[in-house]
């Protein structure tokens, strides 16, 4: 079956400092003069042509296909070329090079009221918005009353969309895209501008949309939504595609990729004191963390699902006091704190007045996350204020393991979790 979506070879350019017009005839003599001028001014003032040294890729040589039905996630970090691709897909701006071959009819969403007349009202920007969408008048009216329910503005329709805020632009945008019926539906990171309910409904639409078999392309720095509805990841850098795989396996590649972290690290002792991952008004009160397996082996940056740790923390306690607390945190890829550990949960406590060098060891039997990346943070608190905290002291990856004796690999959510079932 032929893709959808296909891309070969494409390439953007960009001239800076100018607005992003350059694929109008106009602008392209507007700048075919400046272009002129400067090269001429370049070569008579120190005899070197360089006219060229204002211009920008803002993609390079972008291979990729998608199959019809697949839900794609396009992940990348700001100016990483995600905005600029969509919108040479959706046929607001040429490429430089290559081609885009699109089977099927398309829906955009990419910036706030696109498409909208600010003096007309929401009512007539419906018509007008999904004319430009390609909805015949018949079809826009038959659909009329089930976009206005889903946007909830009944009491603005015939309100000028001018005096509109952000969130109703994009509430009134994706109701009309989402029911333009496409085979392929294209949203940016606008549904971060609306409120977390619609948000919701919104991305309960494109999942919608998924299952019934049509194509999706959504950008979005919200890893856990592209986790959550997209099957794949494709990963741009700098205007470069340099990662496409399944939708986990993108998300983790991003995430490592923007901390610039190294996920190969096989070390079992970290010197927290010259930790670069603390922020600046926190002393270097947590001196070495230590880790180790299954009674003592070292640890290599990798434990199977249940598996057993341990941490020797070495830190120093400034004046002597009994209110203190260690702290290690397991935190997820996108920044949430999965499981806690605290000293201060020991219930045979009875450590005393401490001050000085001290060390705590945390034995943990059985860590019972599921597979995937966590980093390990370390923090101290004494008199109930942290006075040091260590990000990413190490990494941690849960590979899978038959937990369950079953042969099935859990998978989904944070946790494994003993059970047994019986049929009554």
């Amino acid at each position: 079956m032929a893709p959808i979506i296909e891309v070969s070879s494409l390439s953007k350019k960009f001239r800076l400092g100018t607005s992003r017009h350059d694929d109008s005839f106009r602008e392209f003599l507007v700048d075919a003069a400046r272009s002129s001028w400067r090269a001429l001014r370049h070569i008579s003032s120190n005899g070197v042509n360089s006219a060229n040294s204002d211009w920008m890729w803002a993609l390079q040589d972008i291979n990729f296909g998608i199959r019809p039905g697949e839900v794609v996630g396009i992940i990348g970090s700001n100016g990483a070329g995600k905005s600029t691709l969509l919108k040479i897909l959706s046929r607001i701006t040429d490429p430089t090079e290559g081609f885009v071959r699109l089977r099927g009819r398309v829906a955009s969403l990419l910036e706030v009221g696109t498409g909208f007349h600010p003096d007309l009202t929401g009512r007539e920007n419906i018509y007008l918005n999904g004319v430009m969408l390609g909805m015949s008048k018949a079809e826009v009216e038959s659909k009329f009353d089930e976009i206005v329910a889903f946007a909830e503005l009944e009491k603005f329709l015939d309100t000028p969309v001018k005096r509109y805020s952000s969130g109703m632009y994009v509430r009134l945008g994706f109701a009309v895209a989402a029911h333009l019926d496409p085979e392929i539906l294209i949203v940016d990171e606008v549904l971060a501008v609306g409120d977390m309910a619609f948000q919701k409904k919104c991305l309960g639409k494109m999942g919608e949309f998924g299952e019934s078999g049509r194509t999706i392309l959504f950008v979005s720095h919200n890893l856990r939504a592209i986790l959550n509805l997209c099957q794949r990841g494709i990963v741009l850098e700098k205007g470069k595609l340099t990662f496409d795989s399944d939708a986990k396996r993108a998300a983790e590649y991003y995430a490592h990729a923007v901390a610039g972290e190294k996920t190969d690290s096989h070390d079992s002792s970290f010197d927290l004191r010259g930790a670069g991952s603390r922020a600046p008004h926190y002393k270097p009160w947590l001196r070495r963390l230590e880790v180790s397996v299954d009674d003592g082996k070292p640890f290599t940056g990798e434990l199977p699902i249940g598996g057993a740790l341990q941490f020797r923390v070495d830190f120093e306690i400034p004046n002597s006091t009994s209110n203190f607390d260690l702290r290690i945190n397991f935190v997820d890829l996108y920044g949430q704190v999965i499981f806690a550990a605290r000293s201060s949960f020991e219930p045979n406590r009875d450590w005393g007045e401490r001050s000085g060098a001290q060390r705590l060891v945390c034995d943990i039997p059985r860590l019972a996350l599921t597979p995937g990346d966590y980093r390990v943070d370390i923090g101290i608190v004494i008199e109930d204020r942290c006075i040091d905290y260590v990000e990413a002291a190490c990494r941690l990856r849960i590979v899978d393991f038959d937990y369950y004796g079953t042969g099935r690999i859990p998978s989904l959510g944070f946790f494994v979790n003993d059970q047994r079932w019986r049929l009554e």
